[in-house]
């Protein structure tokens, strides 16, 4: 048995959590001392306890708590899941009111002034790599553009639909003013894209400048100029490995050419799911135990019991396609963790893809 002090130091639960939690009959003493009134725990009422204050720290409501104390695992998926787009939509309503906060306000001054010359193969290498993955949501309009963020050792564009992921960099060669990080909208990029893909002198230098609220990129005497989106972008690091060298469990070799074709044949297998109402087709990918990567059918176990996980076919497809090269590689710790998608000779550019639990 455990005191209601040892209890709170092994679980994460203060003394008057828990206390609260015993009231509110979520966490209820295995025992009261009838004399002294002392609450004692069983060493099984400690995973609840823990799972009580996770819950309690992502703000799930007590009455939503005391039910996934009490249900079986497949339904606190299902409690999580819900709370979780209860989050999402709280975060996408007070970013719409810090956008009209913002408006009242008034503009910023201009302080932003960076000029740096960029390869112009590089920058068209990393537009494409990462075009795909731009939102198109009108709810999160943060996601609706390309994130610019700009240093000194390079130009690394970033663009996510919550889904998925995509990231690239070209080297500065020159550099002049100070680092920052702007969101540009996706039809500027894609008039970049085409005036990258113009003229005849496709070694010409491409100058980009961020001034004030304006972004523009030349290129052997024309311009392409745009305004910046006013929102923030989310902190697209925190999906990056935290440090070099975290090595992840499984590093798997894909061969481009077979896999688009057995996720691209007819009568390819997959599993249908629905997303907000929007039906998804999940293709089931296996590793074998010699590290080969295969599309298994949806009631096949993992061969020879090794790793079994779900994808959007349609997003791998585009992953795909925007990294390029006949040979990829396929990075991921688990069935439920993000899966990156990499060029074996270039650790700058990847894309990141969420799977789905099966």
């Amino acid at each position: 048995m455990r005191s209601i002090g040892e209890l709170a130091r092994a679980s994460g639960l203060t003394v008057s959590a828990l206390r609260f939690y015993d009231s509110a009959g979520v966490l209820v003493p295995a025992l009261v001392d009838p004399v002294t009134g002392y609450r004692w725990y069983a060493d099984e009422q400690l995973a609840p306890a823990r799972l009580v204050a996770g819950l309690r720290r992502v703000g799930m409501p007590v009455a939503e708590i005391a039910a996934a104390v009490r249900a079986e695992p497949a339904a606190v998926h299902r409690l999580l899941d819900v709370h979780l787009r209860r989050l999402e939509d709280g975060l996408a309503d007070a970013r719409r009111e810090l956008s009209r906060i913002r408006a009242l306000v008034g503009p910023e001054k201009p302080t932003r002034a960076v000029r740096v010359v960029l390869s112009r193969a590089e920058l068209t290498y990393a537009v494409d790599a990462v075009r795909f993955a731009v939102g198109t949501d009108p709810e999160l309009p943060a996601l609706t553009g390309v994130l610019f963020d700009v240093a000194p050792d390079g130009v690394r564009l970033v663009t996510t639909d919550r889904h998925r992921m995509a990231l690239a960099r070209a080297d500065v060669t020159r550099m002049d003013g100070s680092a920052v990080r702007v969101l540009a909208p996706a039809g500027f990029v894609d008039e970049v894209r085409a005036l990258l893909d113009s003229g005849a002198d496709l070694t010409s230098a491409v100058r980009l400048t961020v001034e004030g609220d304006t972004i523009a990129v030349s290129v052997a005497g024309r311009t392409v100029t745009g305004s910046l989106l006013p929102y923030d972008f989310p902190d697209y690091q925190r999906l990056l490995r935290a440090a070099a060298g975290d090595a992840p469990t499984y590093r798997i070799p894909v061969d481009v050419a077979a896999l688009r074709t057995a996720l691209r044949r007819p009568g390819a297998p997959t599993i249908a799911r629905e997303y907000d109402g929007a039906p998804i087709a999940v293709s089931v990918l296996g590793v074998d135990g010699r590290g080969a990567l295969r599309v298994l059918e949806p009631d096949e176990t993992g061969p020879d019991g090794g790793l079994r996980f779900g994808v959007n076919g349609d997003y791998l497809l585009d992953a795909l396609d925007a990294a390029g090269g006949p040979q990829l590689v396929l990075e991921l710790d688990g069935p439920i963790t993000p899966l990156a998608v990499r060029r074996p000779d270039d650790d700058a550019a990847l894309s990141i893809l969420m799977p789905i639990r099966l």
